[in-house]
């Protein structure tokens, strides 16, 4: 780490920078989702064929990430970070001036790639820069913060793009911005050497992670698509990949993921706690876009705008409250609150009637969902990366976004699917359509709120800090329970 990063001015325009590179990928994220009736009727997909525009991106970004994570590790996080948002922005131009079905979805699995690179080694820059607890935990919420408002930036903007200009215009946006970020990194960020590859890179591993991500989610994403044995078939051929990867991690040499993270029930049970919150806060992004357009009756525009106020208070907050309230009574309990308050919005939105009134049905939800992520998810993050060691940063954080992934594909495969086949039984039993629409709504946010709740559960269980420990004390508790009795190499 240079010198010039450990002034707090360089730190925070590194943080800046940072912030940057997740705020391009956040907002292209949600961006598509708004504009994808317009692709669809501009290039001629059909329904499935749609669904590849979103799936190419997520297959390509969800497998890699942690492989780049641990690459990042090994050639430097800067490196990778710059290398990432090249590529992204690349590719996002690719994507704007797509005119057919092949070169769009090609571009997007690129920019898989790119957001991949740049996604996976920001938190392990992160916790480099702030390893003081109290300053982390406001760095992160700053950082959570810039996602939300990347948010409620890409659904107003694929709005009114979309509406004023033309979908390609919704990709083409992210050709300023990265452009900025690119050339502030570079100046900006400290230089870091890494391991060096000879540490850590386990090519045959590297093959084995990255295909079982890759089948994991499209196995997700597509299982609308499939019928039960080839879903089975698929998750079978996942399970068997992680397994081969996992005898492979514990006996050779060099490793590409060292396996003793997965010692830190700090580190595991937060990943596998946001695996359960996003799938259910991602439930209410998609599902509520569409409860807002086919049930509503909104335009892009007025959808858009909907949205606002979910992510702004989840801004607001995160930058005005979750740093104190991590310090004050730490990131557990923190953590506790936002997963109840999550639970009580996703369980309101299960009422959603179809002649519904914004201000009267929805707010409410929307505000204590934005409420709860504001408290839920600096602590989740500051507890999956507690858990790891300097030299494992990147991978820690590499396999964080891996679960974000993995936990919104999930949300968004189950949810879809239960809505539209209840949806399709009520519309068979004579129903009319927006009212058979809203009730499948209604099941999916039910089982959201499950999700959650299941969530809640799970963090009430694995992460309660042991009896004496602190609230400072908890935030920094993962990382001791990593270390083993005596040092391993760094360069192993």
């Amino acid at each position: 780490m240079s010198d010039a990063i450990k002034s707090p001015r360089s730190r925070r325009a590194s943080l800046a920078v940072l912030s940057s590179g997740l705020l391009m990928t956040i907002i292209d994220g949600n961006i598509v989702t708004v504009a994808m009736p317009a692709i669809q009727s501009d290039l001629g997909f059909s329904a499935p064929g749609l669904a590849w525009v979103v799936n190419a991106y997520l297959i390509a970004y969800g497998g890699l990430l942690l492989l780049v994570g641990r690459l990042g590790d090994l050639v430097g996080r800067k490196r990778m970070f710059v290398s990432g948002l090249a590529v992204f922005t690349a590719a996002s131009a690719l994507c704007g001036v797509a005119t057919d079905q092949g070169l769009l979805i090609a571009a997007r699995a690129v920019q898989g790639v790119g957001g991949a690179m740049t996604s996976a080694v920001v938190l392990g820059m992160l916790v480099a820069l702030f390893p003081e607890p109290r300053e982390q935990a406001k760095a992160i919420a700053v950082f959570s913060a810039v996602g939300a408002a990347g948010g409620a930036l890409g659904t107003f903007l694929g709005g009114a793009l979309t509406e004023t200009l033309s979908w390609h215009w919704i990709f083409l946006i992210n050709l300023p911005i990265g452009a900025v970020a690119l050339v502030a990194a570079v100046r900006v960020l400290g230089d870091d050497r890494g391991t060096g590859l000879s540490g850590g890179a386990d090519y045959p591993g590297a093959a084995l992670i990255t295909g079982a991500l890759m089948l994991t989610v499209y196995t997700i994403v597509s299982s609308a698509g499939h019928g039960t044995p080839t879903t089975l078939a698929l998750a079978a051929l996942s399970l068997a990949l992680y397994t081969a990867f996992a005898v492979r991690q514990a006996r050779t040499a060099r490793p590409l993921l060292r396996l003793r993270v997965f010692r830190s029930r700090t580190l595991t049970g937060a990943n596998a706690v946001q695996i359960l919150m996003i799938a259910g806060m991602f439930g209410f992004q998609y599902i509520g876009a569409l409860y807002f357009q086919r049930v509503l009756g909104y335009g892009e525009l007025k959808t858009g705008f909907a949205f606002l106020p979910a992510p702004i208070s989840i801004g607001v907050l995160m930058l005005g409250l979750s740093a104190r309230l991590i310090g004050r009574f730490g990131p557990y309990r923190s953590l506790l609150a936002g997963l109840v308050l999550i639970t009580g919005g996703l369980a309101l939105l299960g009422r959603l009637p179809a002649d519904g009134s914004y201000v009267v049905d929805v707010l409410p939800s929307m505000m204590l969902l934005g409420a709860g992520f504001a408290a839920a998810m600096p602590a989740v993050t500051g507890l999956a990366m507690s858990g790891a060691r300097e030299e494992d940063a990147g991978l820690a954080s590499g396999l964080f976004n891996t679960t974000q992934v993995v936990g919104g594909s999930l949300g968004l495969a189950v949810l879809t699917t239960l809505a539209a086949s209840r949806t399709e039984s009520l519309l068979a039993d004579g129903d009319q359509v927006v009212a058979a629409t809203a009730d499948g709504y209604r099941l999916a946010f039910w089982v959201a709120t499950g999700i959650a709740a299941a969530g809640l559960a799970l963090a009430a269980t694995l992460l309660r800090p042991e009896r004496g420990t602190t609230a400072a004390e908890t935030a920094t508790a993962g990382q001791e329970q990593t270390e083993p009795q005596h040092r391993e190499p760094t360069s192993t």
